[in-house]
């Protein structure tokens, strides 16, 4: 094979920065998910043999970016791999949510025959924070279900408006649409993009579905949005404290669909992720440069950590 010695960590699930840290010693090369690569844990005596971080997936907000290329390590990712499965799953859970299919599966489970009534699909308006691939996928499968396509983004995009997205400012998406799916990358701007101000703009039978990360949402505001009834239900596969504690308040929160960040989770889709994480470490160990990688600039630093051919 590839001359690679594998070490499954411990546990399944994102690492703490403490958890993480002293798995490090003696690793070259690291497959990542959400694990906290923080300045310290980069910096710290056990990772000072590791070379490369490859991130398991498109959002690298959890690993120290600018501390990694000072530390000389490469940091890969797998962008484009995710699209269909996490678009695919969006939709699900809109569907999920229009047509009350938690609740009817909920009332057939308790042994009871309490049907419920939902909203059609056809004709209602779906707004798409974050046009990029992922949101143009979803804008993709929406267009079977006729939806009208409201979109907006820091960078409107051509390739989004050839779907139908009609681009406006975020005030009228949310003011306009039946149904809002977050699709942008969590950054220092996107960060409480959706708090209190923007959750009492949306319409009181409108639907919130995050797919993205956890903190692009200000959750406390959400909680209350959905005990208030300003809006009428939310689905959130991404929260901003990963695991969700088991006795965290969302857990309880009425309207409210919860699903543990699994939206790229298709079987196919985690094939070709994990296929393409691992070449990435192959490339590195044979002296090449990973196809996708977050910060190409380390390449040029003396702190670099790999040798290239």
């Amino acid at each position: 094979g590839a001359g690679c010695a594998l070490i499954h960590p411990p546990k399944c699930g994102p690492l703490t920065a403490e958890e993480l840290q002293p798995l490090l010693a003696g690793m070259d090369a690291v497959v990542a998910s959400m694990d906290q690569f923080t300045a310290a844990v980069l910096a710290a005596k056990e990772a000072a043999q590791l070379r490369l971080i490859s991130r398991w997936g498109v959002g690298y907000d959890a690993i120290d970016i600018p501390a990694a290329t000072q530390q000389g390590i490469v940091v890969a990712y797998t962008p484009g791999l995710l699209n269909e499965a996490v678009a695919d799953y969006a939709m699900a859970l809109l569907l999920a949510l229009a047509r009350r299919v938690h609740e009817g599966h909920l009332s057939m489970r308790q042994g009871q025959w309490a049907s419920s009534w939902g909203h059609d699909i056809t004709g209602k308006t779906l707004g798409i924070i974050g046009c990029g691939r992922i949101g143009q996928a979803v804008a993709t499968r929406a267009r079977g279900f006729h939806l009208r396509l409201l979109g907006h983004d820091i960078a409107p995009n051509p390739e989004a408006k050839s779907l139908g997205v009609q681009f406006v400012t975020l005030d009228q998406l949310l003011a306009e649409s039946d149904f809002v799916s977050l699709h942008v990358a969590l950054t220092p701007e996107s960060r409480g993009l959706i708090g209190e101000a923007q959750l009492r703009k949306m319409k009181p039978k409108a639907y919130l579905i995050n797919t993205a990360r956890g903190a692009i949402i200000d959750e406390a505001a959400l909680r209350r949005a959905l005990e208030e009834k300003w809006i009428a239900g939310a689905a959130l596969d991404a929260f901003a404290l990963e695991p969700l504690p088991a006795d965290h308040p969302l857990r309880s929160t009425p309207n409210l669909l919860l699903t543990p960040h699994q939206a790229s989770f298709g079987l196919e889709t985690g094939e070709r992720v994990s296929e393409a994480a691992a070449r990435a470490i192959v490339d590195l160990q044979a002296g090449r440069k990973p196809q996708w990688v977050v910060n190409p600039e380390v390449f040029k630093s003396p702190a670099l950590r790999a040798t290239l051919k």
